[in-house]
C-alpha cells in the first residue's frame, strides 16, 4: 500500500514539507495508521535487554525523524521497538537555510543538511511528559553558535535537562551539517566530553545508559581510538553510523548538493564499521546498528555483523511502515519456538 499508493503521491511535493505534512496526519488523524498499515508484528521472542534496558523488539527510529518529540507516542504504534528522538540542543534554533533536504531517487537515498533545527531541550521535555511508555533515546548535540570549547557546557545542559524523560542518551558529534561538529570526535576532546557526561551520569542514584554515535567516514586508526574512548570512559556503547560525507557511485542529480548521505549507498560502509568495532573490541560493548537498511536482509546483516539493536530513517521513508513488520518477521524466523 504505502509504496504503491502513498509514496508516489508523497515523493511529488518538497521532501521538507512532505515530512511535516506527514507529522499532521499521524497526529491529528491517528486511526489512518490502523485503517492503512498492517497490524506491527509483536512476539515475545523480539524482545530484547541491551545495556540494562528491555526492548520489545529490535527495531528502533533513528534520530532526526522526531526532533522535536512530536510523534513518539504515534510512531511506536507503527511498530518500532524504541524512537529517539532529538537532536536537541540547549537552544531552539532554524537550522540551515532552505532548501536542505534532497531525495535521490535513483540510489534511494537523502541528502541532508538541516543543521540541527530543533525548538530546543526545553520544549521537547514538556511533551515528553506525555510518553505512554515508549523506550526514549535522547540524542543530544551543541548549538551552531556555541564554539567547540565551549561544547561540553551544551552536552551538560541538555544532559541534565533530558535525564528524568529519556531511557538513554546518545551524544551526536558526527554530524556533518554544524560546522566543525565533527572535531569534537577527535580524541582527546572525545574523552573529555564524555568523561564528563559519565562523570554527571553515575552521580545520579540511578545512572542511564550513554552512547556515541559515529560518522561513517572515520578511519581504521580512528576506530581503533573510538574503541579506547569507549572502554576509559565506560559509556555504554556505539550507534553507527551517522550520515557519509562520500559520494562514490552515485546516479542522481542532486548527489553533488552538500551534506550528509543517508540510505542505500551507506549500507556496505555501516555494516562494515559495526563489524569492525565488534571484532576489534572483542563485543566489549553493544552496538546500535544504522545506516542504510531498506530490507529485512540489510538488517539482518547488521545484527551477524555485531549489532544488538537496529534502527531505520532513511529506509522507513522508502519502504514505508512495513518494513518494521519485514524485519521483526524475519528476526522471528531465527528464533527458536517457544
Amino acid at each position: 500500500m504505502y509504496k504503491s499508493l502513498i509514496r508516489p503521491i508523497l515523493f511529488k511535493f518538497d521532501p521538507e514539507k512532505v515530512h511535516y505534512f506527514t507529522f499532521s496526519m499521524l497526529k491529528n488523524f491517528p486511526f489512518l495508521t490502523k485503517l492503512f498499515l498492517p497490524k506491527p508484528v509483536e512476539d515475545k521472542r523480539l524482545e530484547r535487554e541491551v545495556f540494562g534496558l528491555k526492548f520489545k523488539n529490535p527495531v528502533g527510529l533513528a534520530a532526526g525523524f522526531d526532533k522535536n518529540a512530536v510523534l513518539f507516542n504515534e510512531l511506536s504504534d507503527l511498530g518500532f521497538g524504541f524512537i529517539e528522538i532529538g537532536t536537541l540542543t540547549p537552544k531552539g534554533q532554524p537550522g540551515n537555510d532552505k532548501t536542505r533536504l534532497f531525495r535521490l531517487k535513483e540510489d534511494s537515498a537523502i541528502i541532508n543538511r538541516m543543521g540541527f533545527n530543533n525548538d530546543g531541550v526545553d520544549a521537547a521535555v514538556e511533551r515528553l511528559k506525555k510518553n505512554k511508555n515508549v523506550l526514549i533515546g535522547g540524542n543530544i548535540g551543541k548549538n551552531k553558535v556555541t564554539p567547540n570549547e565551549d561544547a561540553v557546557n551544551d552536552y551538560k545542559i541538555c544532559f541534565e535537562k533530558l535525564f528524568p524523560y529519556v531511557d538513554y542518551f546518545v551524544v551526536n558529534v558526527s554530524s556533518p551539517n554544524t560546522p566543525n561538529l565533527r572535531e569534537l570526535q577527535d580524541k582527546e576532546p572525545l574523552t573529555h566530553l564524555l568523561g564528563t557526561l559519565q562523570q554527571m551520569n553515575v552521580e545520579k542514584p540511578s545512572p542511564k545508559p550513554i552512547l556515541l554515535k559515529i560518522a561513517p567516514d572515520l578511519s581504521d586508526d580512528q576506530l581503533l581510538d573510538i574503541i579506547d574512548i569507549v572502554q576509559d570512559t565506560k559509556i555504554a556503547g556505539v550507534i553507527a553510523a551517522n550520515t557519509t560525507l562520500s559520494r562514490e557511485g552515485l546516479l542522481s542529480e542532486n548527489q553533488s548538493e552538500t551534506g550528509g548521505l543517508s540510505g542505500k549507498p551507506l549500507t556496505q560502509r555501516s555494516t562494515e564499521v559495526i563489524r569492525f568495532l565488534s571484532e576489534k573490541s572483542n563485543k566489549a560493548f553493544p552496538i546500535i546498528g544504522v545506516g542504510g537498511i531498506h530490507t529485512a536482509k540489510d538488517a539482518i546483516e547488521k545484527l551477524d555483523a555485531g549489532a544488538s539493536l537496529i534502527q531505520l530513517y532513511t529506509g522507513f521513508i522508502y519502504e514505508g511502515p512495513e518494513l518494521i513488520n519485514e524485519i521483526n518477521t524475519e528476526i522471528l524466523k531465527r528464533c527458536p519456538k517457544i
